[in-house]
């Protein structure tokens, strides 16, 4: 796989991502849009600054305009492009990737992701091409503040009803930069924090809360400070994961069920979205509080084009990511702890208990798989469980039995999105069943990646 992904461009700076290489995608990137102003942020790595600038030349080349907004959080970029009268943006960043890595998230106006299947491979195809000359008019930049403007926003989202104390990891990526200003303006907060300084090197631990080990920091200091619970953010604050009182992890498909509940009871019956390797039991608390439960493929643009095209409230991927209407349809780490600040100021009962309930079936997690043949590999899954439930809405599902029954269980086989992988989700209704047939499974797909 190249530099231009699904769903953004990212690869190691200066190797596979330049200056150069930047400027032609920023070149590139407004003439796919017919642009005429653009928002660009960045983040913290040492280059950022370097391929920001870079891009933001190849816009002007084009005759656009620019925001330049500075640092950024994604989140915060996408906050940017939602509000300002901009016909697109992207924030550079390479995300959880590691130090040395670097890369763009695109847009259109509106918010609206840019994927490979409308306009990242366009891209790719342009910086191929010879390139035009530059317009007879020079695109001016503009820089704007906008943290300031962003805090208020994400603070909206708190409604605390009885003082909480929460752990945060900011992993030295851009949360450190935005949850400040958001911190100061909630009423009954105390924050005890971990890795606050801008550091795109990551010192302390790999800034990608999915890994069990990134959390291990925040779930000592949460229980260290007795606090409600803690929170971990990745490296551009789009995503984040949550430990109850205890510290013990709390996946995002279970957090997809309890925020559901809160955004339902302020808008009854409005429809939920929600990833296909999600608990089943996601389904069952969404129709349960009231709601439209919509699955729905895995992906960022997928999930943002069903919660437009069907008015969704809020959607939830097992990845950590977390959709907003009421966010320009977008996903924000800094909007989703806010939103679980306020879930939990409710009542008295410790997040533990509250989750408690709805770990009544048993999951593998995802696991990920090394496969040379991918294609052939899903095809050989539909026949060997053809007498199952299938549906092929992203690799292939397959579930067994009744709900009611203790032999119930269902899988998701789908290669990623993003890295060469078959990703593995099993469900079932008791432990005996579900180790069984994942020993079945991984023989059939491979080694797992540890």
């Amino acid at each position: 796989m190249g530099i231009f992904k699904a769903y953004d461009i990212r690869g190691k700076f200066p190797k596979e991502l330049d200056a150069a290489l930047a400027r032609r995608i920023g070149a590139s990137f407004a003439r796919l849009l017919g642009a005429k102003r653009l928002a660009v942020g960045r983040d913290m790595r040492t280059h950022s600054p370097e391929v920001q600038g870079a891009v933001i030349e190849g816009i002007r080349d084009m005759g656009c305009d620019v925001l330049d907004i500075g640092l950024a959080s994604t989140p915060m970029a996408y906050f940017a492009i939602g509000s300002q009268d901009v016909d697109g943006g992207l924030n550079v960043t390479a995300s959880h990737n590691p130090g040395e890595y670097n890369g763009m998230k695109l847009c259109s106006r509106g918010a609206r992701p840019i994927s490979a299947a409308n306009g990242i491979l366009d891209i790719e195809r342009m910086c191929a091409e010879p390139q035009p000359p530059p317009a007879a008019r020079r695109g001016e930049v503009k820089r704007i503040e906008l943290l300031d403007a962003y805090a208020d926003h994400v603070a909206r989202f708190a409604k605390l009803e009885r003082p909480m104390t929460v752990a945060i990891d900011a992993a030295n990526g851009m949360a450190a930069y935005t949850l400040p200003p958001i911190l100061k303006r909630i009423q009954g907060l105390t924050a005890h924090t971990l890795f606050m300084e801008l550091d795109g090197s990551f010192p302390n631990h790999e800034a990608n809360p999915i890994k069990e080990e990134n959390l291990r920091d925040v779930q000592a200091l949460t229980r260290q400070h007795k606090a409600h619970f803690g929170v971990g953010f990745d490296g551009d604050a789009d995503r984040c994961c949550f430990v109850d009182e205890t510290g013990r992890t709390v996946s995002a498909d279970l957090m997809t069920a309890l925020l559901a509940r809160q955004f339902l009871a302020a808008k009854p019956g409005a429809p939920v979205v929600y990833d296909l390797r999600s608990s089943w039991v996601v389904k069952e608390e969404i129709q349960r509080a009231g709601g439209q439960a919509l699955r729905d493929r895995v992906g960022h643009s997928f999930i943002k084009a069903t919660m437009r095209a069907k008015n969704a409230v809020f959607a939830g991927e097992l990845s950590g990511h977390f959709y907003f209407a009421d966010n320009f349809v977008s996903d924000s780490g800094e909007i989703a702890f806010v939103s679980a600040l306020s879930m939990l100021s409710r009542g008295s009962e410790p997040f533990s208990r509250r989750v408690e309930s709805l770990r009544r079936y048993h999951a593998t997690g995802e696991i990920n798989f090394h496969n040379d043949d991918k294609d052939g590999t899903i095809k050989a899954l539909v026949a060997k469980y053809k007498d199952g439930r299938q549906d092929m809405l992203d690799g292939v599902t397959v579930e067994f039995g009744d709900l009611s029954s203790p032999d119930w269980w269902w899988f998701n086989v789908r290669a990623s999105n993003t890295e060469p992988l078959l990703r593995l989700n099993l469900e079932a209704r008791n432990a005996a069943t579900r180790d069984a047939r994942r020993a079945e499974l991984v023989a059939m797909l491979g080694t797992p990646e540890h």
